[in-house]
């Protein structure tokens, strides 16, 4: 089979490695707009599952990736000047470029072709018997056919920037700091010896307050060194170029399409769908969608129409749990109000707990106390689990029914308290 990636990112490169080890007659091509070592971000995030699903696959490729990450197992929260520390799951971090250049290496090794500052339009798609969309959220190749996906494009309400440091985080750190115009904060994590990654995100109107629409990149990461002064201890930040005052400071956006395949194009990682950059699985799902449309691929006796829609039923099933997930997160930082004033181990423990679907309907105390007791006791743990799903859907159905809106005010007491 001709296959032609068009994108040369994890999920891009991934299927090419994949691809080749199945079956090394196949005519496998990874093209790519940038130049060889051109990439964007510093360092992304991933953690022992995926780890341990890379070295099925691919253990070469999953040694060299281990090889070059680094881990931690603790997560420290900083609220201005309280900090707590809590041990959980094994987690690890790499430099995307190190990522990149690493699955590209391996690609060549086993006879992918890599076309670099290539770039690849719905207007001029390669001739091959599958096409590939791993070219991001913004994909060209779905744009060019995007009524056939049904694509849809949600911005999120809070502002983001993407960071750099030279400081290296031993463990994943949150900061938040209050300003006199709302909350900011900070997820920074190690991915070398290097430096880290800092994603910083507020509010709206914290966003417009601090002047940060408005000043240069310069003067903004000036303000944001001052800002996050005590986590950072004197390293600078960096950003990427960019252009107009402002112009680095996105809203989220979520893709969704409502199907992920037009003959023999089929889409993968961004191009498909997006997930809140707040519970780091990016990277994770991209290359679990090139296993997935992989083992696709390999049945023997499938059609390619058969197979892509194999796989899309797939990762649809398997993407619900990770999509939820961001969904609640990402309204947990934007309702950050209603727990930020709790002790800080309470604040931390809901912190850690805002993927739950029952965290937005109860008060947070009221749920950080039948959290503790849950952790004691299995049959209220069952409770708990089964309980947040119903309580989620209930209030939802409520809601479509009346009419009536999120309540956005913040209040530790109100029912719910979360954007829907």
């Amino acid at each position: 089979m001709k296959v032609a990636c068009v994108g040369g990112g994890p999920a891009g490169l991934y299927l090419s490695i994949l691809l080749k080890r199945q079956d090394p007659t196949h005519d496998v091509t990874v093209y790519e707009r940038d130049p060889e070592g051109s990439t964007y971000g510093w360092g992304v995030t991933y953690w022992r599952g995926l780890l341990d699903r890379l070295q099925e696959h691919d253990p070469d490729s999953a040694r060299a990736v281990e090889e070059h990450s680094v881990r931690w197992r603790d997560g420290v929260a900083h609220v201005g000047d309280l900090a707590t520390r809590h041990h959980g799951d094994e987690g690890f971090g790499i430099g995307r470029h190190r990522l990149l250049a690493l699955l590209a290496a391996r690609a060549r090794e086993l006879g992918v072709r890599l076309e670099y500052e290539h770039p690849v339009t719905g207007a001029n798609p390669p001739a091959a018997d599958l096409v590939v969309a791993a070219d991001g959220a913004g994909s060209a190749l779905r744009g060019h056919h995007g009524g056939h996906f049904g694509t849809e494009i949600t911005g999120g309400r809070n502002r983001y920037v993407w960071l750099g440091s030279t400081k290296v985080f031993d463990a994943f750190t949150f900061a938040f700091a209050e300003t006199r115009h709302g909350w900011i904060w900070a997820y920074g994590y190690g991915y070398g010896p290097e430096g880290s990654t800092c994603v910083v995100e507020c509010a709206p109107e914290t966003w417009t307050g601090l002047g940060l629409d408005r000043a240069d990149q310069a003067e903004g990461l000036v303000l944001l060194e001052k800002l996050f002064a005590d986590v950072l201890d004197g390293h600078p930040l960096t950003a990427r170029s960019s252009g107009r005052a402002g112009a680095a400071w996105p809203v989220f956006r979520t893709v969704t399409n409502r199907t992920w395949s037009r003959g023999n194009l089929v889409l993968l990682g961004d191009a498909a769908h997006t997930t809140h950059y707040s519970v780091g699985a990016g990277t994770t799902l991209a290359l679990e969608d090139a296993m997935a449309l992989a083992a696709a691929l390999r049945e023997p006796d499938s059609t390619l129409p058969d197979a892509l829609a194999d796989y899309e039923r797939e990762r649809r099933t398997a993407l619900l749990p990770a999509q939820s997930a961001a969904r609640l997160s990402a309204q947990w930082y934007e309702n950050l109000p209603r727990y930020i004033r709790l002790p800080p181990q309470q604040m931390f423990a809901l912190l850690g707990q805002r993927h739950s679907p029952l965290l937005p309907y109860l008060p947070p105390r009221l749920y950080y106390r039948i959290d503790r007791a849950a952790g004691r006791l299995e049959t209220l743990r069952r409770v708990k689990r089964r309980l947040g799903p119903v309580i989620a859907r209930t209030v939802q159905a409520r809601r479509l029914a009346t009419g009536d809106g999120p309540d956005r005010s913040g209040r530790t007491d109100a029912v719910p308290a979360h954007r829907g």
